[in-house]
């Protein structure tokens, strides 16, 4: 197997997309007093707290992270977020994860956060791949990207430089 790795986003551009997003996610709330950023564990949750981070020197919405854990093997086992449901019950969510494949982890997510009755609910990924196995889309993406089935992406978002990367 070929491991060569193309960079699609780099540092700079990671933050800018970062930056991007928190002011979609704040014009999208400007009405809201609080909003959970709800972050797929593991990489998906480090985002919402570049997110929040980001959002919170651009906005006076309160910003509540909230980690979400999917078995990304076994969907359909139970999903566990840090936040009990009445903490998140009619407020503004926004589910967050890194790379949006076939779209299973984010669905899996979104029927967990159905639960309760929410006020706005969307969904916010660094990368959007176009194969979708399930009819769910980002609402605020950093890069789409039309890439082949056996091509991975990776988002590395810790250390001191960031990346996106094709492999």
């Amino acid at each position: 197997m070929d491991s060569t790795k193309h960079i699609i986003l780099d540092h700079n551009q990671i933050n800018h997309k970062i930056k991007r997003i928190a002011y979609q996610i704040y014009e999208t709330n400007v009405n809201e007093t609080e909003v959970i950023l709800a972050g797929i564990d593991t990489n998906g949750y480090i985002l919402a707290k570049k997110l929040k981070s980001s959002l919170d020197k651009i906005s006076n919405i309160k910003s509540i992270l909230c980690k979400v854990v999917i078995d990304k093997k076994n969907p359909l086992s139970q999903v566990t977020t840090s936040l009990k449901a009445e903490d998140y019950s009619n407020k503004s969510i926004v589910l967050i994860d890194d790379v949006l494949n076939s779209g299973s982890t984010l669905i899996y997510g979104v029927k967990h956060f159905l639960d309760v009755p929410l006020k706005q609910f969307k969904t916010a990924v660094l990368v959007n791949r176009n194969h979708k196995k399930f009819p769910v889309k980002a609402d605020f993406k950093g890069i789409s990207l039309s890439t082949s089935l056996n091509e991975h992406v990776e988002v590395v978002l810790e250390g001191k430089e960031f990346e996106a990367y094709l492999k």
